[in-house]
């Protein structure tokens, strides 16, 4: 029964914020390393950025970088995504996956959030 809930997305100005949530059930959230991905129209899905479980190591892609801030609350099972100076290039599906540690071909995946960056 793992669930990985997506919300916060929406439409937004270019330049504007968003932050996104994903509610965690069903599996070990706090040993798992947490990801953001996202997807555009006829686009590859791609990696948005990633954090890990020990430490809270984070990783983002270079677009991303300097502009979202990935972070995590254990003892809520919640992963965040915040989101600033958004551009019209970041509009996508976004979503939230988890790889359990342990589990090297274990990965869950979210239903995904829209956020539209349109003036």
């Amino acid at each position: 029964q793992v669930q990985l809930v997506e919300s916060g997305g929406g439409l937004v100005q270019p330049g504007g914020s968003l932050r996104l949530s994903c509610a965690a059930s069903g599996f070990t959230f706090s040993t798992s390393v947490m990801s953001w991905y996202r997807q555009a129209p006829g686009k590859e899905r791609e990696l948005v950025a990633s954090i890990t479980s020990v430490g809270s190591s984070t990783n983002y892609a270079d677009s991303m970088k300097g502009r979202f801030t990935i972070s995590r609350d254990n003892a809520k099972n919640t992963l965040y995504l915040q989101m600033d100076r958004l551009k019209p290039e970041d509009t996508a599906v976004y979503y939230c996956h988890a790889r359990p540690r342990g589990f090297v071909d274990l990965a869950y995946w979210g239903q995904g959030t829209q956020v539209t960056v349109s003036s």
